[in-house]
């Protein structure tokens, strides 16, 4: 089927797809992190304190998603989404508001929950779970939702928060969070149930069939893939978290910094649909093992980069990967533990994810306070990417005879 065939076919799943990835931006570290200056000051927090409220409201979201990622196997998206959105509304509203430092944890935790966790978890599940063959294809164009949200927004409230207080930009995100609401039902008023779709569409993992979570838990490919869930979720996020900080140490204007964001998303965007299409024709196996080289380059660069020039090269190796790993890593779950449980097995996924977003930061900003700044530990995490490949590449050339069996 031609691209542009299947997008037309398919319209409106995929525009909800990335409805849903564009307003979880609100949520994910890349939006939090433009307001760190304006939120350690308000409330007199050091940046080894400021990562660790960050790292105790993500812990949090980490752990509930475990439970609440599994409702997307019993749910529409359109009642489950929805549900989700006001919530992140109300995350927003209450960041908006907040006016003492106990708070900040709570606030964290439900911006992470909503925005990072569920309202991302939600597309990518129904994307896996509603296209098979076109699965990459499917991934690649809802995940344009979250490319969108890494250029426009940070670009588009850094620059309004010369004029606007920052309070009020929460206020506004909250209003934009609602508006997705009637959105999203009217793209979903024909949506497919996950019962339904669990009856006929479903395909099967490994061995020829379905795993449960608790059976994924227990196998030995999972724990092999556990770094490399944690790496970009960790890292990356802690490179947004401290993108102030890090312009500091650099001697360049926050906003310089900002500016290469839509750099990075271009390049973002093309590797997305170029996995996506790759996905498809190749599959996961031979693919995944080679996701997080680029991060390797990436983090050597962001060491020793004199210039924002520089900078854009090391953007542009970071951009492969977060690009790939819009598709990917969802797909994989799909073709190697089947459909009909993946949901909850998403979920779990996802919570060692966000429980690395949630690490990043707090070990990040902690070691940033005793002395060892983040250039230096950059070259550590560049190393970091090299031991989860070598990972990746033992663990799924050894499961591959039993997915030929699926086949």
């Amino acid at each position: 089927m031609r691209r542009f065939e299947f997008i037309r076919e398919n319209l409106r799943w995929l525009a909800a797809g990335a409805l849903l990835t564009l307003l979880s931006g609100f949520g994910q570290t890349f939006f939090i992190s433009i307001f760190a200056g304006e939120i350690r000051t308000e409330f007199d927090l050091s940046h080894g304190a400021w990562g660790g409220i960050y790292t105790l409201g993500t812990t949090a979201s980490a752990i509930a998603m475990v439970w609440a990622g599994g409702l997307t196997d019993r749910f529409r998206v359109r009642a489950l989404g929805a549900v989700v959105l006001l919530m992140l509304a109300f995350a927003c509203l209450a960041m908006a508001m907040a006016h003492a430092v106990w708070l900040l944890p709570l606030v964290i935790f439900a911006l992470r929950f909503t925005g990072q966790g569920m309202t991302s978890h939600i597309a990518v599940v129904a994307m896996s779970r509603w296209f098979i063959a076109t699965r990459g294809k499917a991934l690649s164009i809802a995940g344009l939702g979250f490319s969108l949200g890494e250029a426009l927004l940070p670009l588009t409230f850094v620059a309004l928060m010369v004029w606007v207080d920052w309070r009020l930009l929460w206020l506004a995100a909250a209003a934009i969070a609602l508006l997705g609401i009637p959105a999203l039902l009217a793209l979903l008023r024909h949506e497919r149930t996950p019962q339904s779709m669990a009856k006929s569409d479903q395909s099967l993992g490994m061995n020829a069939r379905h795993w449960t979570r608790n059976q994924v838990f227990s196998h030995r490919l999972f724990w092999f893939m556990v770094p490399a869930l944690l790496g970009p979720s960790a890292f990356v996020t802690a490179f947004f978290f401290h993108q102030v900080h890090l312009a500091e140490i650099k001697q360049w204007a926050h906003v310089e910094l900002v500016a290469l964001f839509p750099f990075y998303t271009a390049i973002s965007i093309g590797a997305m649909v170029a996995s996506g299409w790759a996905l498809d024709k190749w599959g996961t196996p031979r693919l995944m093992p080679w996701i997080q080289l680029p991060m390797v380059a990436a983090f050597v660069v962001f060491a020793y980069a004199a210039n924002p020039l520089i900078m854009l090269i090391g953007m542009f190796f970071l951009a492969l990967t977060t690009g790939a790993n819009a598709t990917l890593p969802n797909a994989f779950w799909a073709e190697f533990y089947g459909t009909a449980h993946l949901g909850s097995i998403k979920a779990m996924a996802a919570a060692v994810m966000v429980f690395g977003s949630a690490i990043g930061p707090g070990i990040t900003g902690l070691v940033i306070d005793n002395g060892i700044g983040l250039e230096a530990q950059f070259i550590a995490v560049s190393a970091y990417f090299i031991f989860t490949t070598i990972m990746m590449k033992i663990g799924i050339t050894r499961a591959r005879p039993a997915l030929a069996v699926a086949a």
